[in-house]
């Protein structure tokens, strides 16, 4: 029952902003045309750059104002904006107001804002009121004229005309509301160049707490194992030696047990090293990842098709993403997907590589399902890639990574 509630809540919102939306879009609108046409006026005078900054810092204000109104009656939401820089010095303070993109798209808005409003109010308000007496034209005109005259044909058109008028009124409130989030969309969010740069930042955050973790992960590793085995196999051969430099010669049965020891302590020590090593770059990827992949295929349980249309290198760091990207689907795939078989593509072109896994499983995987498809799509964020999903229930899965050739 939520969803039906929802749709009543955003219909009942459309037309509270036809009605509420008009004093503001009048207010906005006028205010950014006086802006404009002073600010125009003034450009020739000391007043005119002052006059316009603090014009575009009261458009930044409505801007906010009509974003929380469309989120909270249009049901819409609108990123918000990077706040204004503030730099020091008046002089350096002003020239990040006169240069500031989201003020001068916030004073767009406002300026387009004015028709849309106006129509929205004319489409919820007056076109209704305009079928009430069209509907009600014969009763009208018989109650205010006093003398009583024959009914015409337009009493008769008046009616059905007014009823196919008033039964276009609600497509054209959510035709205008829609054009209204669609504007907010456009001009109140962050501009592409500055979502952009958002999402680098948040990617770059999101890499070095991944590296981080990782470096802190692998010093824990190479104390409490590596370390350890070094110590054990330090105390094997001093024992050893001991053993060598008895007095009474030395006891050959214990001195190989002790080499023995010695011996599996340094193959375990050096099958550790090779598992820290692998994680920080694989050995398969030094023939590229033309000869990685298949490897990386052969090991899985699932039986996987494999087809690669990729140059002979690419850059270290898309190969690596790319890999350790691979090998996480493909794990998926054995834990997660109860899949019989499945395919693995990689192609580049246009500057662009590709890797596509797709499995033949029950489906339904997504980022928040516990598959660690969350965790690859913030790696693959960092380095301006994207990660997308198809799994419907009943599958097929297909997850497809993108990212550019060249960093």
């Amino acid at each position: 029952m939520a969803e039906p509630r929802r749709y009543l809540s955003v219909r009942g919102g459309e037309w509270a902003f036809a009605v509420i939306g008009l004093p503001l879009a009048l207010l906005g609108g006028i205010y950014a045309l006086a802006v404009l046409y002073a600010g125009t006026l003034l450009s020739l005078t000391v007043l005119g750059l002052p006059f316009v900054a603090a014009g575009l810092l009261g458009a930044r204000g409505l801007g906010a104002t009509h974003r929380w109104l469309v989120g909270r009656l249009l049901g819409e939401h609108v990123e918000v904006p990077a706040g204004l820089p503030r730099p020091a010095g008046a002089v350096a303070r002003g020239r990040a107001v006169l240069t500031d993109p989201v003020a001068w798209r916030s004073l767009l808005y406002l300026v387009l804002r004015l028709p849309l409003g106006v129509l929205g109010f004319t489409a919820a308000v007056a076109l209704p009121l305009g079928c009430v007496w069209l509907i009600g034209f014969p009763l009208w005109a018989r109650v205010l004229e006093a003398d009583l005259r024959p009914a015409t044909w337009l009493d008769a058109a008046s009616v059905p005309l007014g009823l196919l008028i008033l039964s276009t009124v609600p497509w054209a409130v959510r035709v205008l509301s829609g054009a209204n989030r669609w504007l907010a969309r456009l001009l109140l969010s962050p501009a592409r160049a500055q979502r952009r740069v958002r999402e680098l930042e948040t990617a770059r955050a999101t890499l070095l707490a991944q590296n981080t973790d990782q470096l802190r992960r692998l010093e824990r590793d190479l104390h409490d194992g590596t370390q350890a085995r070094l110590v054990a196999l330090a105390i094997t051969l001093s024992l050893a030696d001991d053993t060598l430099s008895a007095p009474s010669g030395p006891d050959l049965v214990r001195l190989r047990t002790l080499m023995d020891r010695a011996r599996g302590q340094t193959d375990d020590t050096i099958t550790e090293l090779r598992r820290l090593t692998r994680g920080i770059h694989p050995v398969a990827l030094d023939g590229g990842l033309r000869e990685a992949l298949p490897g990386l295929t052969a090991t899985s349980p699932v039986p996987v098709a494999v087809r690669l249309d990729l140059p002979d290198r690419l850059d270290q760091v898309v190969e690596r993403a790319l890999y350790f990207c691979a090998a996480e689907l493909l794990a998926n795939v054995a834990k997660h997907s109860g899949a019989r078989s499945a395919g693995l593509e990689a192609s580049a072109h246009d500057g662009r590589v590709r890797l596509s896994v797709r499995d033949d499983g029950r489906g339904g995987a997504s980022p928040g399902a516990g598959t660690g498809l969350a965790g690859l799509a913030e790696r693959l964020a960092a380095v301006d890639g994207a990660l997308r999903i198809d799994s419907p229930q009943g599958g097929p899965t297909v997850v497809t990574a993108e990212l550019p050739m060249r960093l």
